[in-house]
């Protein structure tokens, strides 16, 4: 994939990191088609979970390759945006970027505050109203063709 990719856009990348969307096999895959029909532009972990994981947040620039749950490479995204909002402040625009189910606030808010409790399960974090979220905006650069 990395070098259909970097073939497409004239870049030289040797490596990227790969990972799934969430923390469950229907999420990710659907999450993951959500990315491929463009629907789906925005993920959000906590800030406690790159702190517990000792994880660099991702930065504006960066290129990850996304898969589905059982690790099948799908494409490529690009983060655009980073902004640390707590997760009392998460605003309906940005819900609808996220692009899960109805995308409201109120279905975001449904299913993210039981993703943070699992999340920050076994670490010395707990969720609460105002904690702090890494909200990661991206676009898809490449979809693996097969």
């Amino acid at each position: 994939m990395i070098a259909d990719f970097n073939q497409q856009s004239s870049r030289q990348i040797s490596t990227l990191p790969a990972w799934h969307f969430c923390d469950n096999e229907v999420d990710a895959n659907e999450c993951a088609d959500l990315v491929l029909q463009g629907v789906k532009r925005a993920t959000t972990s906590s800030l406690y979970w790159f702190e517990a994981n000792n994880e660099a947040l991702p930065r504006v620039g960066d290129l990850a390759i996304f898969t589905n749950w059982q690790g099948r490479p799908l494409g490529i995204i690009e983060t655009t945006s980073v902004v640390i909002t707590p997760y009392n402040q998460i605003t309906e625009a940005y819900a609808a970027l996220e692009g899960e189910g109805d995308k409201s606030l109120r279905y975001w808010q449904q299913v993210h505050w039981p993703y943070y409790q699992r999340e920050l399960h076994g670490t010395a974090y707990s969720r609460h109203p105002e904690m702090p979220l890494v909200c990661e905006q991206f676009q898809l650069v490449f979809k693996e063709s097969s």
